[in-house]
C-alpha cells in the first residue's frame, strides 16, 4: 500500500519591518518538508520585508494599523480575513510589532507561534539585550512559543542559548541572538507544521538540540 505524504501546512508570516526572520523562514523551506510560506502580511506599507517576499515569489498584503484608529479588533478582522482568504494554516509572527487582542489570540488558538529574542521567561517585552547586560546574566538567547493572551507567555516550543561574553553592547549581542534566531526558528516551524501539540510535549522535542 502506498502511503500518501501530506500536503505542508501553509504558513502566513505577519511582519512590521526588514523581515530577516521571514528570510530565514524562506531559506530554509524545503521540497517535502512540513511548511511552506505561503502568504506575508505587513501593517506597515514600508516594511522591508515585503520585497523579501516578493522576490521569493510569495503573496502579499498591507493592513495598515493606522487606519483603524483605536479600534484593534476592526484591524484584526481584517487581518484574519486576509488569512482566511489565503488558506493559512498556521500563523508565524517574524518582528510584528503589534500586541494582539485576546479575539485574534483565540481565533487562532494553537495555530500561531511567535519568536522573542530571550530565554523566557526572562525579559519578556522590548528592549531584552540591555535588560540582559543590566542583569548580568551569562546566557542569553531566543525563544519560540505559541502565542497565548499574554505577552510572551505562551507554551515554549524551542529555545537556542548564546553566551553573554565581556564587553557586549546591546547591539552585539543581538546580532548573535538574530543569528541563533535564525537557525532556531525555521526548526520550531517545521516541528509544529508537522504535527507538535501545543504545550511542554512540542518543548521536549527540542529541548536537547537548543539549550
Amino acid at each position: 500500500m502506498t502511503v500518501q505524504a501530506m500536503a505542508p501546512k501553509r504558513v502566513g508570516v505577519l511582519i512590521s519591518g526588514r523581515g530577516s526572520n521571514l528570510q530565514s523562514l524562506l531559506d530554509a523551506q524545503t521540497q517535502g518538508g512540513a511548511y511552506r510560506v505561503s502568504f506575508v502580511l505587513s501593517n506597515r506599507p514600508e516594511a522591508a520585508g515585503l520585497g523579501r517576499a516578493e522576490m521569493a515569489g510569495v503573496a502579499t498584503a498591507v493592513i495598515d494599523h493606522t487606519a483603524y484608529g483605536k479600534d484593534r479588533v476592526a484591524f484584526e478582522e481584517a487581518l484574519d480575513a486576509r488569512l482566511l482568504d489565503a488558506g493559512i494554516d498556521v500563523v508565524a509572527l517574524a518582528g510584528f510589532m503589534r500586541v494582539l487582542t485576546p479575539w485574534f489570540v483565540r481565533r487562532w488558538s494553537a495555530r500561531m507561534i511567535n519568536i522573542h529574542p530571550s530565554l523566557l521567561p526572562l525579559f519578556p517585552g522590548l528592549h531584552t539585550h540591555a535588560r540582559a547586560l543590566d542583569a548580568g546574566v551569562k546566557l542569553h538567547g531566543c525563544t519560540v512559543h505559541w502565542v497565548s493572551d499574554g505577552v510572551d507567555e505562551g507554551a515554549i516550543i524551542g529555545q537556542a542559548a548564546v553566551p553573554v561574553l565581556q564587553g557586549d553592547t546591546p547591539d552585539s549581542l543581538a546580532a548573535r541572538v538574530l543569528a541563533a534566531e535564525h537557525q532556531l526558528y525555521p526548526a520550531c516551524l517545521e516541528l509544529v507544521c508537522g504535527g507538535a501539540p501545543e504545550g511542554p510535549s512540542a518543548q521536549a522535542q527540542l529541548a536537547n538540540g537548543w539549550i
